[in-house]
């Protein structure tokens, strides 16, 4: 739906629809230009449906702002009726586009490479949450067949997504898989299973597996039923890591290609996948024209709550950005807190603020919008000298 006004709330286009299709979209691109040059085009960020109107306009020549719907909705409309149709919605964004003609800002289509890698980044935290289930789903299992199993190995996972106590239940699904046998043949059979699955064998590890197998309690019989349970468990649990693995190659493959890579991976608690997803996340910092406006972005500033004579002290972060965002920088700012680096300028200010008594979440808050504050400042003059150093050679 587009409606177009001229100031003084002139309408010049009265609301009509136009379809999402190439057709359609030229016949809304063309209406536009019509209109004469200095027409600007105003539409609300609705999840990907606004994606390719903006995409399509910005081909031909079309200066579009994309918002967030909130500020519409903040905007009121100028009535104080309550009327919600497509039409109302049309006319209500004109007249936001009139009011703030001079704060609108171009809309510039993200890379090919952006998109597809906070496409890729969105479907990581989707695919993570299932293999959180999956695990705890496989452990509750284990604990009735073999308690604490999933404790007994520290290998970490491979580039595959494979993990050896997974692999280890799907092959010794119950403790009296080890318990039943003599030790000998236990020992031999785990050597065997490691050799072919490409596991470190220790004769040591071997014995301690058997010997804790004997003092378990279980509260699910040794039966097909059982095995069934556990196999198909440990083997969903195992084809999800794997998918995960995927993804977080393909991530790293496309974030690669990104001029700042090395420059987010360079700092400080920054690992290989939430370097990506923070890249993934903000995208090109060059289309914030400040340092708090990455911060808002991510939700991490404090709101305003002043009237009159009372002015707040202590107002709840906005939390109007990217949840995605927020999670990984507190994952960021929890290894600053685990690892303490004392020379770090994001610890230093977290230290600073738990020194004077403040919150847990609220020192941790002020530390990820540090966090922020820096890699807008470090990143943007990556990119920079990137451009410079390509301007040069041509």
């Amino acid at each position: 739906m587009m409606a177009a006004l001229r100031p003084m709330g002139e309408i010049v286009l009265r609301p009509k629809e136009y379809p999402h299709t190439e057709a359609g979209l030229e016949r809304m691109a063309l209406a536009i230009l019509a209109l004469g040059e200095d027409t600007r085009a105003l539409m609300e960020a609705t999840g990907r449906y606004h994606e390719p109107v903006a995409a399509a306009l910005h081909e031909y020549g079309i200066r579009v702002t994309v918002i967030n719907p909130l500020f519409i909705k903040q905007s009121g409309g100028g009535s104080i009726r309550k009327v919600k149709t497509d039409k109302a919605d049309a006319m209500k964004i004109a007249k936001y586009a009139l009011d703030n003609w001079v704060d609108l800002r171009e809309y510039t289509p993200m890379g090919a490479i952006r998109e597809q890698l906070k496409l890729c980044s969105r479907q990581y935290n989707l695919y993570m949450k299932n293999v959180v289930a999956l695990q705890n789903n496989l452990i509750s299992l284990t604990d009735k067949t073999f308690p604490g199993v999933n404790e007994l190995f520290t290998s970490p996972d491979r580039a595959d997504g494979s993990q050896k106590w997974i692999d280890f239940v799907t092959a010794f699904w119950h403790c009296e898989c080890v318990c039943l046998v003599s030790e000998t043949a236990f020992t031999e059979r785990y050597r065997k299973w490691c050799r072919r699955k490409g596991y470190h064998f220790s004769e040591g590890k071997a014995t301690e597996l058997y010997m804790d197998s004997m003092s378990y309690i279980t509260t699910l019989p040794r039966n097909s039923n059982t095995r069934l349970l556990i196999t198909t468990a440990a083997k969903e649990l195992t084809s999800a890591k794997a998918t995960l693995a995927v993804l977080r190659a393909e991530m790293t493959r496309l974030a690669q290609q990104l001029p700042e890579y090395e420059t987010v991976r360079a700092m400080y608690g920054v690992g290989e996948t939430t370097a990506v997803q923070l890249m993934a996340e903000i995208g090109d910092v060059r289309r914030f024209p400040r340092r708090s406006s990455i911060v808002s972005f991510a939700g991490v500033d404090p709101a305003v709550d002043d009237s009159g004579k009372h002015i707040s002290k202590s107002n709840p972060t906005t939390k109007r950005g990217s949840p995605h965002l927020r999670k990984t920088l507190y994952q960021i700012v929890c290894t600053y807190l685990r690892k303490a680096p004392a020379d770090e300028p994001v610890y230093q200010f977290l230290d600073k603020k738990r020194a004077e008594g403040k919150p847990y979440f609220v020192y941790m808050t002020a530390a990820q919008n540090k966090f922020l504050r820096i890699y807008y400042a470090r990143v943007k003059e990556s990119l920079i000298a990137t451009d410079i150093k390509e301007l040069s050679e041509d």
